[in-house]
Parts: structure tokens; C-alpha cells; sequence
């Protein structure tokens, strides 16, 4: 297996775009042991495996998303950064590109980035779950809460002394009625 291949080797390299969770070119060809335009030219071969949802050219305002989110750095490539856009491969995009590579590091990457994949939606659908039983939670304390505030009003009005009352004698006594 390909070193890189560690959990944060790939699932830091995932990035939300467009409402979906896609990989940079830049990271699957590291992650390939290729360069992008390698990869790219891979791609450029079978277009027709690779409609618009399978991948994608980010646009120049998610460029800067990323640069800003990921530090790209401009001077990488020693010529001032890269020229194009980078595209963005989606899940499916990605399972499409181990029909295209077929060496046998492409096939463990692919592997492994489903594998990612799949813990990603996993924790998202965790965090989701746990954020309704939080939501829950905090509307029963809500409820709880006020409960609780009636109870010690009660609680207060029982401990003050009753008021002052005129208590009768116990028993017969001459003077009862004075």
C-alpha cells in the first residue's frame, strides 16, 4: 500500500465544493504516485466516462475558498503555481478513475479513498444524530427548567411563616367569644 495512505493522508485532502465532497486532481495524482497532467491526459482519453457530476473545473471564486482554507501555495511548482484551475472529482468521479488506471497502486488508492469516503458520510450522519438528540435534550431542559422554577416558587411560599392568625383556645373557656 501507498505511504501516503494513512486516514489523514486522504481525508483532509476532501473538500466540500459545490455540495458535494470531491478531491483536488493535485491531491489524487499525489495520492497515485503520478502528476495532474498525467492524471488529466488519463482522463482527457475517456471524457465520456466523466460527465459533469463525476468531475468538474472549480471556478476562480472556489480557487481562492480553497487557497484561503487549504494554504495552496502559488510557488510550488517553482513556476509561479499552477496555470489552470484544478477539476474536482466527486466520489463517483474517483470510482471512475479506477477504470481508466489500472495500475496496481491506483486500484489500492481507490480502495482506500472509498473507504474515506465512506467514514466521512458515517461521521457526518453521527454528528447529525447527535446534533437532533442535543436539540432534544436542550428543549426537555427548556420544559425541565421551568417546572423546576414553579416547584421552588412552591417551595419558597411553604417555607415563609403563615401569616399571623388569631388562634382559638383548645377546649371550654368562659371568655370564648371576647
Amino acid at each position: 500500500m501507498h505511504k501516503s495512505l494513512t486516514l489523514p493522508g486522504i481525508e483532509t485532502r476532501i473538500h466540500a465544493l459545490r455540495g458535494v465532497s470531491v478531491l483536488l486532481d493535485s491531491d489524487l495524482a499525489e495520492l497515485y504516485g503520478t502528476t495532474p497532467s498525467a492524471l488529466l491526459q488519463a482522463v482527457r482519453r475517456n471524457t465520456g466516462r466523466f460527465p459533469e457530476d463525476f468531475m468538474f473545473q472549480i471556478n476562480n471564486q472556489e480557487l481562492m475558498n480553497l487557497k484561503s482554507q487549504i494554504v495552496i501555495s502559488s510557488s510550488a511548482t517553482g513556476h509561479g503555481g499552477r496555470r489552470a484551475r484544478p477539476y474536482a472529482f466527486t466520489e463517483q468521479g474517483v470510482a471512475m478513475l479506477s477504470s481508466v488506471l489500472r495500475s496496481p497502486v491506483a486500484v489500492q488508492v481507490n480502495i482506500e479513498i472509498m473507504r474515506a469516503f465512506v467514514r466521512l458520510r458515517r461521521a457526518a450522519l453521527i454528528s447529525s444524530e447527535l446534533m437532533k438528540l442535543i436539540e432534544d435534550l436542550s428543549t426537555r431542559v427548556d420544559s425541565h427548567e421551568s417546572v423546576l422554577a414553579e416547584l421552588a416558587e412552591a417551595i419558597r411560599q411553604l417555607a415563609e411563616s403563615p401569616p399571623e392568625s388569631r388562634t382559638l383556645p383548645i377546649g371550654f373557656t368562659a371568655d370564648w367569644g371576647k
